[in-house]
């Protein structure tokens, strides 16, 4: 995991670290990062990932910010347990929880983690190689934001716009040919 220290700011006497944490994740896998508010997020995200998706191989972990600070860690595929362990360590921000997932997608499941009732917010849920930025206080630390693959490139014209309709019906996400 890789953390940079990208500056400083200052007001009324609370200095803000900016800091950029890449996520590593093992290849072939998807990641979802967001934040909850209780220790029974773990066992609770647990159930609606394998309730969603038979088959669905994952690991989650959640950073508890009151009490002992752990990272508390749940899954069912031990490499991705560890991954998602070792990168909510890195991050180590308020109530914050990561997840890797094989075997799904992130749609398959993203409706049964926001029907969670300890889920706040869903930063961002993808395949893409993802930073997130991440503000330090004295008191910890907190999510500002993710940096989600590549920047734009373009606009879709003609050509664009027919790749992506038949890549979506190639994968089994829209009907027709």
């Amino acid at each position: 995991m890789g953390t940079r220290r990208i500056g400083e700011i200052g007001e009324m006497g609370v200095n803000v670290a900016l800091r950029v944490v890449r996520i590593e994740k093992p290849e072939g896998t998807n990641l979802i990062l967001g934040q909850a508010h209780f220790i029974k997020t773990a066992e609770d995200l647990y159930e609606a990932l394998v309730n969603s998706v038979p088959g669905i191989k994952f690991g989650l972990a959640f950073c508890e910010s009151s009490g002992p600070c752990l990272v508390r860690v749940e899954g069912n595929d031990q490499v991705l347990k560890e991954a998602a362990a070792k990168g909510a360590f890195s991050l180590a921000a308020g109530h914050s929880f990561l997840i890797l997932i094989k075997d799904a997608y992130p749609i398959n499941v993203l409706g049964a983690i926001k029907a969670v009732p300890e889920v706040c917010n869903i930063y961002c849920a993808t395949a893409n190689d993802v930073q997130v930025v991440v503000g330090e206080t004295a008191q910890g630390r907190g999510i500002l934001g993710v940096i989600d693959g590549a920047h734009s490139r373009g606009i879709e014209e003609g050509k664009d716009v027919a790749d992506r309709r038949a890549f979506l019906r190639k994968i089994g996400y829209k009907l027709g040919g």
